[in-house]
């Protein structure tokens, strides 16, 4: 009898280890699964394919690639394969420029291994994103060309931080994919007459070898939003990048048929274009004008009509201004980029802006205005004024447009009508030519680029 107590307490002891094990063994377990995912997407374009992964918590990472044939590899650590990871695979198109195929698979417990088997050699960028907006955690992979055939995104890689005090060299934009036209900005002026036509201009309905054209003016138009930045979303479930596309496609087309306008998009497709890179954009082509687009939306669902903004120097026309100019300056958040200097970017082309420029963005808002008020109200009858990032060029005459509330159910209905894109086109397209009938473009100094 004795010996008993001991006996027991030796099988309490043991039993009290095993459950102590357990304990420190389980939550690790638990900690390295911990998040999972909620959300995938997949972006792809000519400029690059987006993948993004969002997750209910942050993911680590790691990445390595292989060749014979080319693949990337990404391990994706403290999650469990799920249906959302699974689905990966069925969402990679014939037509995406840079991804075969795109497996998941689990790797060992706590990873899943994604595999991407890819058309051509790329410049992989991931990278995370705190949650914002409707989104939650998110990984983004986006494969760059590894030579970039876009005459002008090569451009732009090469210079990242274009010099302020010199006016860029332009670049042959007829080569590029957001190049509608196909004229290059070195014709300043229109070629001899009797000058055979150049070559097979499917998209032209002008030749332009047989006028006389000074010079030819260049528009930028800017599309809001893209990608995994929906904009303003209508009752309906419209998306605003999607409605201002077509809007600004019937532009260029309608601008197009000028004999002196050649048009630059800042995107011809669903994909995310960071507000710094479309700003570089329109300074690297040289724009004379550069027309942001977009569709309002507000809290209460009976604001209506149209408005027109150009860049503020000290603060806000109006509290509305300011609050959606904040909104708009948000996408590089919700669209989701890797800003390295940006904010001291943005800062420069602020500092730089000269009066003269805001004035004539000024005097293109009215015009806008003009034409815009026959077809749809005027939410304000004049030019507002705020801080719009996207507005920053220093020697762009710039506006953006916010075509109607696509948060109003019956805009909304407008909006996505053909006809009534259309009508919104050309009041645009109007008010472009009424602004360079009275303030014709200068003669273009070229300045070479600093070295």
């Amino acid at each position: 009898m004795a010996t008993a107590p001991s006996k027991l307490g030796r099988r309490d002891v043991l039993r009290g280890l095993a459950g102590t094990l357990l304990l420190s063994v389980t939550p690790v377990g638990l900690a390295a699964t911990s998040a999972s995912v909620v959300a995938v997407r997949v972006w792809p374009a000519n400029a690059y394919t987006r993948v993004t992964i969002e997750s209910s918590a942050p993911l680590t990472f790691k990445q390595f690639s292989l060749k014979d044939p080319d693949r990337l590899v990404v391990d994706l650590e403290g999650i469990d394969l799920n249906n959302e990871l699974q689905s990966l695979a069925g969402k990679v198109g014939d037509n995406d420029p840079y991804i075969k195929l795109l497996r998941a698979a689990r790797n060992k417990p706590g990873v899943v291994r994604l595999v991407l088997d890819l058309k051509a050699a790329v410049k992989p960028q991931i990278f995370t994103l705190d949650p914002i907006a409707e989104y939650k955690h998110r990984l983004v992979i986006d494969l760059y060309p590894a030579v970039q055939t876009d005459e002008l995104l090569a451009f732009l890689n090469d210079n990242s931080q274009l010099k302020m005090d010199v006016v860029p060299p332009a670049v042959p934009a007829e080569k590029t994919a957001s190049q509608a036209s196909n004229v290059k900005p070195a014709e300043a002026k229109a070629s001899d007459p009797n000058k055979k036509p150049t070559e097979n201009k499917p998209t032209e309905t002008v030749d332009r070898s047989k006028l006389k054209v000074d010079r030819l003016i260049t528009v930028v138009l800017d599309p809001g939003h893209g990608g995994e930045d929906p904009g303003a979303v209508g009752p309906g479930g419209n998306h605003e990048k999607a409605v201002v596309l077509q809007i600004a496609k019937r532009l260029r087309d309608l601008l197009q048929s000028e004999p002196n306008f050649r048009v630059v998009m800042t995107r011809d497709a669903d994909f995310f274009v960071p507000l710094g890179v479309r700003v570089r954009k329109a300074r690297a082509v040289q724009a004379d004008l550069f027309v942001s687009i977009h569709a309002d939306a507000f809290v209460r669902p009976d604001a209506n009509g149209s408005s027109v903004f150009a860049l503020s120097e000290g603060g806000a026309s109006s509290t509305a201004a300011r609050w959606l100019a904040q909104t708009q300056n948000d996408a590089d958040l919700i669209g989701g980029v890797k800003v390295k200097g940006g904010e001291d970017l943005r800062k420069t082309l602020l500092d730089l802006t000269t009066t003269a420029t805001i004035n004539d963005s000024l005097k293109l808002g009215k015009a806008m205005l003009g034409e815009l008020g026959s077809i749809n109200r005027l939410h304000k009858p004049n030019v507002e004024q705020a801080s719009f990032a996207v507005l920053k060029a220093p020697d762009i005459p710039s506006i953006l447009v916010e075509t109607a509330f696509i948060s109003n159910p019956d805009e909304e209905r407008k909006l996505i009508d053909d006809d009534y894109q259309q009508k919104m086109a050309q009041a645009l397209f109007k008010g472009i030519k009424r602004y360079f009938a009275k303030n014709p473009p200068l003669a273009r100094t070229r300045i070479a680029q600093n070295p």
